[in-house]
């Protein structure tokens, strides 16, 4: 990763219950998270994020397995002696305290002296852009507002790693994504790791240097956002991300070695991927790197378009092709005005860079 290891999470096993019939909130999960990453826990409702994000806090008692941070083991440690601060959904300020009383709460609590509190608190108010708030109280606030003093209440201690749970989910969908960029650039100007926990997919492409995909208690996929989008390793994580295709299929070698055949309608030549994958396969493929053309032209897939979705920058095309599987395509608008309607016959023409292959 080229930075120095925050928090490592080694083997780490969270059961409830010891009935063995009862699948564990965490089964032998193990990631390593860099100094100064924007690292997201990204997953659907029960799949182990917040579980994790609350045994890296102390909030919970591992069963198997260890964490370290910056070296250091802490499963022995109460919440307060790790150098972990978190930030809920609820954001829990003071309903009493101003905004600047807020932020100097856990300073005073950490027993900092009080001529310095002061100096503290005016930067994480310029960190936050909070300057002109800071004697007023939460109530008197916006939720993006009320973020952001929760954000510079737990970034005032200076901890080694934040930790942040869906903290965006109550906002609406515009302030959302002006706090998605205030929260980068906290992070980067504050210059230590953020752990964020979210389920949105958006969010954490938009947001993060690393993403680990979970679901079941597991880590399916660690990767860039890039990475998690272009090259998934699993079905649950290609169709969790994003939108896609996915076209049924059996795999064969053509008469050149360094392609692969995918019938499904007919043949689809792309290159040739990952080894080891055999027989039945999936062919996958996301609905923007895929084109509708003339349903006269060779060596495509054929159908007839059943749905017309125009969502402003785009349309979404639903397809249904004549071996009866349902696609959706994505073109971009780009101001020109579409023909193409419910009812007509096309062509999918799948260029081979934009197919995956993954087991059936």
């Amino acid at each position: 990763m080229g930075h120095p290891v925050a928090i490592e999470v080694r083997n780490v096993s969270k059961r409830y219950s010891d009935d063995p019939g009862l699948a564990p909130a965490l089964d032998h999960v193990s990631v390593d998270i860099a100094d100064n990453e924007f690292f997201t826990l990204l997953g659907p409702s029960g799949c182990g994020k917040t579980t994790l994000l609350r045994t890296i806090a102390g909030f919970e008692h591992v069963s198997d397995g260890e964490i370290r941070l910056a070296g250091e083991p802490v499963n022995d440690l109460p919440p307060f002696k790790r150098r972990v601060n978190t930030v809920f959904q609820s954001y829990a300020l003071f309903p009493h305290m101003s905004v600047a009383q807020n932020i100097a709460f856990g300073l005073e609590m950490q027993g900092l002296d009080r001529k310095l509190i002061p100096q503290r608190v005016d930067e994480m108010l310029a960190l936050v852009q909070m300057q002109h708030l800071a004697r007023r109280k939460p109530a008197e606030l916006s939720g993006g507002q009320q973020q952001r003093v929760a954000l510079a209440r737990a970034l005032a201690p200076k901890p080694k790693v934040l930790l942040l749970d869906e903290p965006l989910s109550a906002l609406d969908l515009k302030l959302r994504k002006e706090m998605q960029v205030e929260l980068k650039r906290v992070q980067k100007e504050a210059g230590i790791t953020f752990i964020f926990v979210t389920h949105d997919q958006e969010e954490a492409l938009t947001l993060s240097d690393r993403i680990a995909v979970m679901s079941a208690g597991k880590i399916l996929q660690i990767g860039t956002p890039n990475d998690i989008y272009e090259r998934p390793q699993h079905q649950f994580v290609a169709q969790f991300i994003g939108d896609i295709n996915f076209l049924p299929g059996h795999l064969k070698r053509g008469q050149n070695n360094e392609h692969l055949f995918v019938p499904s309608g007919m043949p689809v030549e792309i290159p040739c991927p990952a080894q080891g994958i055999d027989g039945k396969v999936q062919l996958a493929f996301r609905p923007e790197r895929s084109q509708l053309v003339d349903p006269a032209q060779p060596h495509h897939l054929r159908g007839v378009i059943e749905a017309v979705l125009y969502v402003g920058t785009a349309t979404l095309y639903q397809c249904r092709l004549n071996n009866d599987i349902k696609v959706m395509l994505r073109e971009n608008n780009e101001g020109l005005n579409r023909s193409r309607g419910v009812g007509d016959r096309v062509a999918v023409n799948l260029p081979p860079h934009a197919c995956l292959l993954m087991e059936a």
